[in-house]
């Protein structure tokens, strides 16, 4: 079962699961399991490529149970997790039912960034089975999973009265936790909060960044620049945000930043013009909540830069790839520098935990006929580079250069696409024109010296001069 497939949760995918049987990424667990069960097949599949556990089968995954208890079973596996050194971050568990048979479904994420054990046993999925992992296994996986979380670090001097309770209180509702649950076990469970040496409760720095009133009071740098600049490189003239407030706050202010300054192309689909964002949407969401996402915040002085020139859109993010993750197989790869930051915004619908992004980006371009994103690693940082179709024709490099209004600039794309355009076509192409508009347009177009006419009267029709 592949990682995508977990994505879903209906009643295909668990028929699959059953088909199949139980194997590296999945695991069953029987109608009544004890939390010691659900805990090791947690870290087992936690400390592997991750996988998904189904409580309410036979052991071997391919016959349906049905829990007993569905909310004693559902909390079972959440206090499974938090019983983990370190506890696990894991997504909600689901409730799925099939042939009327209820189950709950844990999914575990690939890519998280420690070593888990419990009760001092540290475990690994093999075949179908949670076996313990072997000395040399355990110190290669120790030495991967090396990097260090910034953001579970409690933020000198925070108090509780540094978290706005109303945004925690709309998380906690979305969710659908129970109503009795008191507000700071839940933000301790999903790594918002730590307790210190006399059990007093403090914000970590991802429970700043993602809930406080002034995230930026601790951590000055976790900000995003935005600029636009009207050329191919910066210079005096330009438009800039600093965007300052909660994770979720910054990325739904850059994106609205970039909603207003991005040109639009024209794009011709038959007959119709169409004026269509420079760079797909998706993409540029994509780039900016990874960004957010997977930066390191350890690294001070340096914030997320957003820029867009006429040509390209960069999006730079402090701190290189994490983990084992390299330029080459990040495509394949899974690694969450950020485990906390990374589910929360899961949760609140900003980006998939178990993370496709960089396929989606790729393909999302390639169906825009745009080049594909560009990927790179500084000495301190990584940066994304969208570039524009202006850049990747040497048409349009030529004709920057010329005053040429829409309607010229349409009936290039029309010959680029079709090899030549007439009086005719030209009109029903722009049906508002008068026939003057339509003589005076194409003849300045042959006098800039970028289109050919050819033949005379009716025959008359235009080409692109070579």
């Amino acid at each position: 079962m592949s990682m995508t497939a977990w994505q879903e949760t209906d009643e295909a995918i668990v028929r699959q699961l059953l088909a199949q049987g139980v194997g590296p990424s999945y695991v069953a667990l029987g109608r009544r399991p004890t939390l010691k069960a659900v805990a090791q097949a947690l870290i087992a599949l936690a400390n592997s490529d991750g996988g998904i556990l189904l409580v309410g089968t036979q052991r071997n995954g391919r016959r349906l149970l049905g829990v007993i208890d569905v909310q004693a079973s559902r909390q079972q596996l959440l206090d499974a997790g938090q019983a983990t050194l370190p506890p696990l971050l894991l997504p909600e568990p689901t409730t799925l039912t099939v042939d009327g048979k209820t189950l709950l479904q844990q999914v575990v994420p690939p890519g998280l960034p420690h070593v888990y054990s419990f009760a001092g046993l540290y475990l690994t999925r093999k075949d179908a089975k949670s076996v313990p992992l072997t000395p040399y296994q355990l110190r290669r996986l120790l030495a991967e999973r090396s990097e260090g979380s910034f953001e579970s670090r409690l933020a000198a001097d925070a108090t509780l009265d540094d978290i706005a309770m109303d945004k925690v209180q709309r998380y906690f509702s979305l969710l659908e936790r129970p109503a009795t649950e008191p507000i700071e076990d839940f933000l301790l469970s999903r790594g918002c909060l730590d307790r210190d040496e006399d059990t007093t409760f403090h914000p970590t720095y991802a429970g700043l960044l993602l809930f406080g009133k002034d995230p930026q009071r601790f951590l000055r740098s976790a900000m995003i620049t935005a600029a636009h600049y009207p050329g191919p490189e910066m210079g005096d003239e330009f438009v800039r945000r600093h965007i300052a407030g909660t994770l979720p706050e910054q990325i739904r202010e850059a994106e609205s930043f970039v909603r207003n300054q991005m040109p639009t192309r024209v794009k011709l689909v038959g007959w119709q013009r169409q004026e269509v964002p420079l760079y797909p949407f998706v993409v540029v969401r994509e780039a900016l909540v990874n960004a957010v996402a997977h930066r390191d915040y350890a690294i001070r002085g340096e914030g997320i830069r957003l820029l867009l020139f006429s040509d390209r859109l960069e999006v730079y993010s402090p701190g290189r790839l994490p983990g084992h993750v390299t330029l080459e197989n990040m495509r394949q790869e899974r690694f969450s520098r950020n485990e906390t930051i990374v589910q929360v915004l899961a949760d609140l619908g900003f980006i998939e935990r178990l993370g496709y992004g960089i396929d989606r980006m790729v393909r999302a371009m390639q169906e825009a006929s745009l080049p594909e994103p560009q990927f790179s690693e500084s000495a301190a940082g990584f940066r994304v580079i969208l570039q524009s179709q202006r850049t990747a024709s040497d048409d349009d490099r030529r004709w920057a250069t010329l005053a040429l209004n829409q309607r010229q600039q349409l009936a290039l794309a029309y010959l680029s696409e079709h090899g030549r355009i007439t009086n005719r076509e030209y009109r029903i192409l722009i049906p508002s024109i008068s026939e003057e508009t339509v003589r005076r347009d194409l003849s300045e177009l042959v006098e800039k010296g970028l289109l050919l006419k050819i033949g005379d009267r009716r025959a008359t029709f235009y080409m692109l001069k070579e």
